[in-house]
């Protein structure tokens, strides 16, 4: 790891941030995902903590249908930090009818997630969940606090949020009420990859380019796998691509890619003329699809 001494604004910020979480929480918990974002704010929870260990455990919801790339090098990362991981599954939910899953062309998991984290907060009693959303993916993101609020039912009122004057935050709450933050909502998908190879760090190979069984749908590329419906008249090839973005399996696109190291992604993220999230499939439900999902308490 770089000198903690060395630092620019954006990693200065974020490590303020997480130094805020733990003094104005009790129970704090960083939701890891395998993807780049939640890589990052590993990076910076390590920086911000130097020489401890970083003081609140990862929380993983996993839908089951994950890539296989991301969940190996979840646990890989764990086991070389010596971190604490808490995975809490989908499937349980399903099972136990507190969700049904979604059947049909464009059946994901994904929406099923705000449950299983809903149900691990109150489990854990955690008053602050940290994550890797960045105003730049999204409309509904842009609007969101670094510390946003949400009630006992974990639902986010975006009519009704505290303002931030002078990066002053308050992480003041009520019983029931919890915190979920965002340390890198400044950052652009730009910064995170810049960041990510000024500070040589790892992460999953299906980042970077590679020869994958896929299918075209909608004008996407979505991936072969059992967990993906996929017709019969759509036919399977291979292709070289890579993910900008790493979600569940069916509702994240691969896009056309020869990048193979960071500094090629980096190249390629300069010149692109859409957003990241243009790949997220769950996204094209609805123009206020991920506004209403934060309403319901999705992160």
């Amino acid at each position: 790891m770089n000198s903690v001494f060395k630092s620019n604004a954006l990693e200065a910020e974020a490590i303020y941030i997480f130094r805020e979480v733990v003094s104005q929480f009790e129970k704090p918990v960083l939701l890891f995902s395998g993807g780049k974002d939640s890589i990052t704010l590993v990076r910076l929870a390590q920086k911000a903590f130097f020489p401890a260990k970083i003081p609140f455990p990862l929380l993983h919801v996993d839908t089951g249908h994950n890539f296989p790339e991301t969940i190996a090098f979840r646990d890989k990362l764990v086991e070389e930090l010596g971190l604490e991981l808490i995975v809490r599954n989908v499937q349980d939910a399903i099972d136990s009818g507190k969700v049904v899953e979604e059947t049909g062309k464009y059946s994901s998991r994904n929406s099923l997630q705000t449950t299983t984290l809903l149900d691990a907060i109150e489990e854990f009693k955690f008053d602050a969940c940290i994550g890797g959303a960045r105003r730049d993916e999204e409309k509904a993101r842009a609007k969101e606090r670094i510390f946003s609020v949400r009630d006992d039912f974990g639902q986010w009122d975006e009519k009704n949020q505290r303002p931030e004057l002078f990066d002053i935050l308050n992480g003041k709450i009520e019983i029931g009420q919890n915190v979920r933050v965002f340390p890198i909502s400044n950052w652009t998908e730009l910064d995170v990859w810049s960041y990510i190879e000024q500070e040589h760090i790892e992460i999953p190979s299906i980042y970077f380019s590679h020869k994958r069984k896929v299918f075209l749908r909608d004008g996407l590329i979505w991936s072969h796998s059992p967990f993906v419906y996929q017709e019969e008249d759509e036919q399977i090839e291979e292709r070289i691509v890579r993910f900008r973005t790493v979600g569940d399996m069916s509702c994240t696109a691969a896009v056309e890619s020869y990048a193979s190291t960071i500094a090629e992604v980096v190249g390629e993220i300069r010149q692109s003329t859409i957003s990241e999230r243009g790949a997220r499939i769950d996204d094209k439900r609805s123009e206020a699809a991920m506004e209403k999902r934060k309403q319901q308490g999705y992160f």
